[in-house]
């Protein structure tokens, strides 16, 4: 069974079987070659989409590791002063400092008092809370978290 068409030419004697046959042949090769351009093509666009997709898993992997870094550093800075914080003298005197243009007080000894003074101690900010820690460990937060150190007279 042929083409209906190609039938007729060849009955009307416009073509001869040989004719016939080699339009065929031909008709079969553009079939195939089309069919294999665009088995390419869909290859290639396969490619192109999951390369894509690598990249943004990258970036995605990226932002977590990111992410992840962050939450770490802000659990070390807050075990860092819940494990270095000095204990606060509520009948002592009041320092004051600035905090983004506000003035905000805490109550310690005397002693500490000009031990914040001389650099000695800071004062950082865990939660909504100030606490007071020695100067090595202001340092270590202030590496992880320049933030939390809200007062710090480094010499």
């Amino acid at each position: 069974m042929g083409n209906p068409f190609q039938d007729q030419l060849l009955k009307a004697g416009l073509v001869n079987k040989k004719q016939a046959k080699k339009a065929k042949l031909e008709q079969h090769r553009n079939r195939k070659q089309n069919k294999e351009e665009s088995t390419a093509e869909i290859r290639n666009k396969v490619r192109e989409e999951q390369a894509a997709q690598a990249q943004r898993n990258r970036e995605l992997n990226q932002l977590r590791a990111e992410e992840n870094r962050q939450r770490e550093q802000k659990a070390q800075v807050k075990q860092l002063i819940e494990d270095n914080r000095l204990d606060q003298d509520d009948r002592g005197e009041r320092y004051n400092f600035v905090e983004q243009n506000q003035i905000k007080r805490i109550y310690v000894s005397e002693e500490m008092a000009d031990q914040l003074s001389q650099g000695l101690l800071a004062i950082v900010k865990l939660g909504e809370s100030y606490e007071v820690v020695p100067a090595k460990v202001a340092r270590q937060v202030a590496s992880r978290d320049k933030a939390a150190v809200i007062a710090f007279h480094e010499k």
